[in-house]
């Protein structure tokens, strides 16, 4: 029996990067949860042959490696900053290189970081529809941080760590390990 596997991906393109933290912090949380392996990566990962690609055999062989353990995670985390009211382009054009059926069944964590409050609802009215597409499990509660949830880079709010446990845990009844049964006591 192979390892349980928690991939985050983030689809900021500047390092360092909140939303990358904040992917990081929620993939951690689950990966300890269900005693699973973790990797996180962000767009920028997936290298320079994504901007010109049209399908996933255009990708070099480092960005379909990645592509391979997003598509093998028991469970996916997936999150944007927001920009312009959506996640971003490359974002967007990475899962368009994905066949429809790929992530049928499989539970995924939505995230979004932000300038302010304004853009809270991304997750609902973005990422939700786009893994809609997929039939991914969105499980249903999605995590948004603004600026002031963050310090020197590190969540630091309360409300959203509580907000990421309970999506962590709605994550481990997907996959049928209760939630905490990796965790330390």
């Amino acid at each position: 029996m192979s390892k349980k596997l928690v991939v985050g991906l983030s689809g900021n393109l500047t390092r360092p990067s909140k939303t990358k933290a904040f992917i990081s912090h929620i993939v951690g949380q689950a990966a300890e949860s269900i005693s699973a392996a973790s990797a996180v990566f962000d767009i920028e990962d997936l290298g320079a042959s994504l901007p010109q690609a049209r399908r996933l055999g255009d990708l070099d062989p480092a960005a379909r490696n990645i592509v391979e353990r997003l598509l093998g995670a028991d469970i996916l985390v997936a999150g944007s900053p927001t920009f312009k009211g959506s996640y971003t382009g490359l974002f967007k054009h990475f899962f368009d290189l994905l066949d429809p059926s790929s992530l049928r069944g499989k539970p995924v964590i939505l995230a979004a970081t932000g300038g302010g409050e304004r853009h809270s609802l991304i997750v609902e009215h973005q990422l939700r529809p786009l893994f809609g597409f997929f039939e991914a499990l969105t499980v249903p509660t999605a995590i948004y941080a603004s600026d002031k949830d963050f310090a020197n880079g590190v969540l630091v709010s309360e409300a959203i760590h509580a907000r990421a446990r309970q999506a962590v845990a709605e994550a481990c009844w997907v996959t049928g390990v209760p939630y905490g049964v990796g965790l330390a006591a």
